[in-house]
């Protein structure tokens, strides 16, 4: 199977999928684009996404899958080795809560779109940009370390001693907050977990620097 992957290097939903795909082992062709400079919204691009938004994961088919953690479940049923959910399935209520923390609380509020919706109608300068980003992160990683901390769920990841989905959202969002300087001091367990994922080469090769088109 050849996987196309149409992403940008610093988007946070591109970075969880690139991280997944490294886990499960699957090359894939790298297509990038400049979100800021509107490139995916062209015909084109459209014809692919309707929403205009990156990741997208192009198959060998023609199929076009959207919207990363529907994309990573695609993995997960197609690709089940190694496993990114626990077998169990308290396991894997645990594991997606811990994603979903990331990906439904803090992403959507904190994306380019928002962002740029708050400058250009709002008048909201880049200080103010980042108090809302910062603000949104800290409600839910305060939340997010209780819940790691106190579980005995966690270990050198987020759960148990293999890394996961939930782990591939985390490891995103932390690096989106290094964009507005956002230190992880507070959150001790959190930054525990980031230490261990980002000395593991499928994550590593993940991150926004490491990709071809960061500059």
């Amino acid at each position: 199977m050849t996987l196309k992957l149409h992403n940008f290097f610093r988007s946070s939903t591109s970075t969880r999928l690139r991280a997944a795909l490294n886990l499960k082992g699957l090359d894939y062709d790298y297509v990038a684009y400049v979100l800021r400079d509107g490139e995916p919204r062209t015909p084109a691009y459209l014809a692919r996404n309707p929403q205009g938004l990156v990741p997208t994961l192009e198959l060998d088919d023609g199929t076009n899958l959207t919207q990363s953690l529907a994309i990573i479940e695609w993995l997960e049923e197609t690709h089940p080795t190694p496993a990114l959910l626990p077998a169990d399935p308290s396991g894997r209520a645990r594991v997606r809560a811990l994603a979903y923390m990331i990906a439904c609380e803090i992403h959507p509020l904190n994306n380019l779109r928002v962002l740029f919706r708050l400058r250009d109608q709002f008048g909201a300068d880049e200080g103010a940009q980042k108090d809302w980003f910062t603000h949104w992160v800290s409600t839910t990683f305060d939340a997010l370390e209780d819940a790691l901390a106190n579980s005995p769920d966690t270990g050198t990841f987020c759960h148990g001693d293999t890394p996961g989905l939930a782990d591939v959202c985390l490891y995103a969002q932390v690096w989106n907050n290094r964009r507005f300087d956002i230190a992880l001091d507070p959150w001790p367990t959190i930054s525990r977990i980031f230490a261990a994922l980002d000395a593991l080469p499928e994550f590593r090769n993940a991150a926004p620097p490491n990709q071809p088109d960061a500059a």
